[in-house]
């Protein structure tokens, strides 16, 4: 099968003691300005257009909270740069507040455990910005403050433009709507819908629609904006705003792999059929389902998440020729549906959902709480607090209930064109003018070069390597 690029972007919710919703666009551009390492300041937004919609039009403006509105009425943020005060690292991320929180975007990969480790290592860049920044700013790595607010955790698939709409979404939906059995964060408690004491997933409370190309109010399932950050004849970027952020590195990569089957199957004709009846409501049904059922209403019969699932699964062996890390995907997803179904705490290595709810039934039981507690939102919300020293994950990985993490150092991928883009920030910065997801511009003497990243190109190793600048453009201009 095609490889499939992909990238995650996190945004962090951020809580420093005295400030609140008012300051939160300030707190967060000072905080990612306060970014102490080596990044290059100078990001290109010609390209960005997050209103065009991949069912073929634009939208005049997109949909705001009311609540945010409020707290920005009558204020002057600046120019987009001063807002999103981008900062871009030599591995190729990027750095910057969008919306009040501080976000972190992973070069783009392919391989899963790659972008699992550039996931974490994203945790360390936020963590260095906030140590650096200080007033005692805590992050966290999940969507909910619990008073409303839902903040996005967005993946980024390459997809052929050929595919369209209707085929792309119709494989995805329904894997978006299972795998949260497998991915979801746990939450504690519920924000809208029906009262729930622990779901599975962060973001199911605030879904409205099964599609649109919003992605601050009235959220969808599957997310219609398009904006390739490439060649827009050619590729499609599909994003996707409904998965949680997760604590642990397998999750990470098991939520990208699945969405990749998804597509792979969608690329080849050979997608499951899956007419969900009502897919918002599926969603949240699932996530509050603590019976593990996961029942699926379908127009005019239904299944189970559990057999969704399964069905990808067999499609994908039976119709694909899946590396190493696809295979793992799979017989891992089948091993972990299996412990669901008849001992759950036993997956708690592997998925957060499982491991927050372990961690928090054992500390109701040692204290005599009931799920309607007020504390047990601080446990779960310290769960996601990226600073080792409070972080109840990190806890459980020193107890051994948890799996490690890889370490979290700065490793550029070689293999896309992140590569290219942080040799630029690291060898050539002095020259660079602007740089994006799909190109960057340098000058050299009294010329300007304009070069474009194709997303599928294959950057060679030979470009580190590269004796000047002119060297390196002209390595560039020449990749397919």
């Amino acid at each position: 099968m095609r490889a499939i690029l992909a990238g995650i972007e996190t945004e962090y919710g951020l809580h420093i003691d005295g400030r609140g919703a008012s300051t939160q666009v300030e707190d967060s551009q000072a905080l990612v300005r306060a970014y102490p390492d080596e990044c290059f300041v100078g990001w290109d937004y010609r390209f960005e257009n997050p209103r065009a919609d991949l069912r073929g039009f634009n939208l005049e403006h997109l949909a705001f909270d009311p609540v945010d509105a409020k707290f920005d009425a009558g204020k002057s943020y600046g120019s987009s740069v001063e807002i999103r005060s981008d900062r871009i690292l030599p591995n190729g991320a990027r750095f910057y507040n969008d919306h009040g929180h501080p976000e972190y975007s992973t070069p783009e990969c392919y391989g899963l455990h790659e972008l699992a480790r550039q996931d974490v290592f994203g945790q360390s860049v936020v963590l260095r910005a906030a140590q650096s920044y200080g007033h005692g700013a805590q992050l966290y790595k999940n969507n909910t403050d619990f008073h409303g607010a839902s903040y996005g955790t967005h993946e980024s698939y390459l997809v052929p433009r050929d595919i369209g709409y209707e085929r792309l979404f119709h494989a995805v939906l329904p894997m978006l709507i299972a795998r949260q059995i497998l991915t979801g964060a746990g939450k504690v408690g519920s924000e809208a819908g029906a009262k729930a004491p622990y779901q599975l997933s962060q973001r199911a409370d605030f879904f409205a629609e099964p599609a649109n190309t919003e992605t601050l109010y009235k959220r969808p399932i599957f997310n219609t904006r398009d904006e390739p950050h490439s060649d827009p004849t050619q590729w499609i970027r599909l994003h996707v705003i409904s998965g949680d952020a997760n604590m642990i590195a397998n999750a990470t990569a098991r939520k990208v792999g699945l969405v990749k089957l998804a597509i792979a199957l969608a690329e080849n004709g050979q997608t499951p059929v899956w007419r969900i009846k009502d897919p918002v409501a599926t969603f949240q049904h699932i996530s509050r389902d603590l019976h593990f059922a996961f029942r699926v209403e379908l127009e005019g019969s239904w299944t189970t998440a559990y057999e969704i699932l399964e069905s990808y699964f067999s499609a994908a062996e039976a119709t694909l020729e899946l590396d190493d890390e696809l295979k793992w995907l799979i017989s891992s997803s089948r091993f972990l549906l299996e412990i669901i179904q008849n001992h759950p705490f036993d997956a708690r290595r592997e998925i957060d959902w499982v491991a927050k709810k372990w961690m928090i039934e054992s500390f109701m039981n040692e204290e005599g709480l009931q799920w309607d507690d007020p504390s047990l939102q601080a446990y779960d919300l310290e769960y996601h607090n990226i600073d080792p020293d409070h972080s109840l994950h990190q806890a459980l990985v020193e107890m051994g209930e948890v799996g490690p993490n890889e370490s979290s150092v700065l490793i550029r991928p070689t293999d896309t064109r992140a590569f290219a883009r942080g040799l630029a920030i690291e060898k050539y910065s002095q020259y660079l003018l602007t740089a994006s997801w799909s190109g960057l511009v340098l000058k050299v003497g009294a010329d300007t070069h304009e070069i474009y990243l194709p997303p599928e190109g294959r950057y060679p190793v030979q470009l580190a390597h590269a004796e000047d600048v002119g060297s390196f453009i002209e390595m560039l201009r020449g990749v397919k």
